[in-house]
């Protein structure tokens, strides 16, 4: 599965991507504000994310189209979280902030979400000392949900203090709104 939109291409990571990915991810500033990546991070770990079989959600890297070769900037995807909720998370490389990328990758997924995979929920969220990730998710139409709670930082060793958000895509159409099916 591939998205194109007007600037980007997102399509799944290939093992061929290992060199670009670690150079794209491997800032602390980065890494920092996410969940799960280690730091240092490095090429052994790059490979070890591409070498993951592909889950039933999707989860693509990011690549600015250009009149050459794309390149490489970022990561999205949908995970579960412990909850078994839906979870979008993204990253974007330190040279291409305040570009509009996350957004523009953020407004594909949430509709491959809505008319695709017919989500209807999907969460997400940020470490609070990360407030641009929180107006991204804004911008995507999320909302805050619930309290500030802690979240483990694998890159910082650390519970850090995480902001989470929903946002509801059943009013647009989500197979789950079928009378039908609800009522099976």
């Amino acid at each position: 599965m591939f998205v194109r939109t007007d600037r980007l291409l997102l399509r799944p990571g290939w093992m061929e991507d290992a060199p670009a990915l670690a150079a794209a991810i491997g800032e602390a500033r980065i890494v920092r504000n996410l969940a799960t990546a280690p730091w240092p991070y490095g090429l052994a770990d790059a490979r070890a994310y591409l070498a993951q079989s592909a889950g039933a959600l999707p989860s693509f890297l990011i690549l600015a189209r250009t009149a050459g070769k794309p390149r490489l900037i970022g990561g999205i995807g949908f995970g579960r979280t412990p909850d078994d909720e839906v979870e979008l998370g993204y990253w974007i490389a330190g040279a291409d902030w305040n570009r509009g990328y996350v957004t523009e990758a953020g407004r594909a997924m949430l509709d491959l979400a809505r008319e695709s995979l017919r989500l209807c929920r999907i969460v997400a969220g940020h470490f609070v000392d990360n407030p641009a990730s929180g107006r991204v998710l804004e911008k995507l139409g999320f909302t805050a949900a619930g309290q500030r709670a802690l979240r483990h930082s694998a890159a910082r060793g650390e519970d850090v203090a995480f902001q989470g958000f929903a946002l509801d895509l059943c009013a647009k159409g989500c197979i789950h709104d079928e009378p039908e099916l609800m009522a099976a």
